[in-house]
Formats: C-alpha cells, structure tokens, sequence
C-alpha cells in the first residue's frame, strides 16, 4: 500500500516510533477482561474523575473509546455534547470544541492525554459514517453496561492511533509510549 496509517513489529519494539520512555503495566486479574489484553486504568476528564480505577481492555479491533454507562453519562455531560441519532455519536458544536479538556487514562503512575482534538472522529470520514460533514463527533461512545461488571472499558483504534502500544505475552504485560509519529494528531 502506497499510504499506510500503521505499523505491527513482532517481537520487539522500535524506538524510533515513540518519544520518551516505554511504560508497562501488568495484564488485569479482573474477569472477564482478564480473557483479553485487559489493564486497570482511571479516567479523567480535566480534574473531573469520569470511571474510577477499574478493569477493562485495549482492544485494536474496537474502533471507538467505550466507556461504561455511567463513566459515558458523565462524560456527555461534562463535554455538553448531545447524541447525534443519526450516527449514535455523541456530537459537540465549534464552542464546546473550543472548551473541551484533555481526556486523561491514568495508568499506574503515569496520565496518557488525549487532546481535544484526539477526541473527535476525523471531520474528513464525517460522511462515511452517514453524518454531516460540518458537525464534530466525539470518539467516546457507551459500552452498553455499568460500571463493575470487570470491563468497564475498551480502549480501541481511537485511543491507539495517539500512542504506542506493546503487546507484551511474554512478561503478561501492555505497554505505552508517547508516539513520535505527529501526523496521528491531526483530525
């Protein structure tokens, strides 16, 4: 392929794909995300705690960022976005852009942000999904159940596209770095 958006490298990582240092952190023992590449992680919304510490699943064949119900409800409101039915994606106006905050996984000890602009769907494929091409849709969508349950997450194509992620069999780990390629940031 002429163009591509990606890179899968078996057996080891490459550095010269991320900036800063590679951070790991061990698969979840949580059930059922434990039957997949399941971590604990929090999440927040600026200050505002959108899903407590808990268990869910990185996952590259999700294509959006699910959130349990609860954590999906609170961020709807503290976005101000509103359900677009035609696409089932939450959709926010110019100056609710302009005002979004950082959307911020917290896992371990270290934050991985994602800018406002990291959470909106690419305006460009706006049409492909049956939507406007003026409008602005967010990537966050609702995972359909409750917090508590042992997958109250899935951090997918949306989430992985602005990181660089190891999958990491051998010491049952998943790891993250800041990714050095920089046109992932622009939607």
């Amino acid at each position: 392929e002429e163009v591509t958006n990606g890179e899968l490298t078996f057996g080891g990582t490459d550095a010269t794909k991320y900036t800063g240092t590679l951070t790991y952190t061990p698969l979840t023992t949580t059930e059922p995300a434990s039957y997949y590449w399941g971590i604990n992680e929090s999440i927040t919304y600026g200050s505002t705690t959108i899903l407590a510490e808990t268990a869910g699943i990185v996952d590259t064949g999700t294509t959006l960022i699910l959130l349990a119900s609860n954590a999906y409800s609170k961020y709807q409101s503290a976005t101000g976005a509103t359900l677009d039915e035609t696409t089932g994606l939450l959709r926010v106006t110019t100056t609710q852009y302009d005002d979004l905050e950082d959307l911020n996984f917290n896992v371990g000890s270290v934050s991985y942000a994602l800018t406002p602009n990291g959470q909106i769907w690419p305006r460009a494929l706006n049409t492909y999904l049956g939507g406007s091409s003026d409008y602005i849709y967010l990537v966050v969508n609702d995972l359909g159940t409750p917090s508590g349950e042992g997958l109250d997450f899935i951090n997918g194509q949306t989430f992985l596209e602005r990181f660089y992620a190891v999958f990491d069999t051998t010491n049952s780990r998943v790891g993250f770095a800041t990714t050095s390629y920089t046109d992932a940031t622009t939607n």
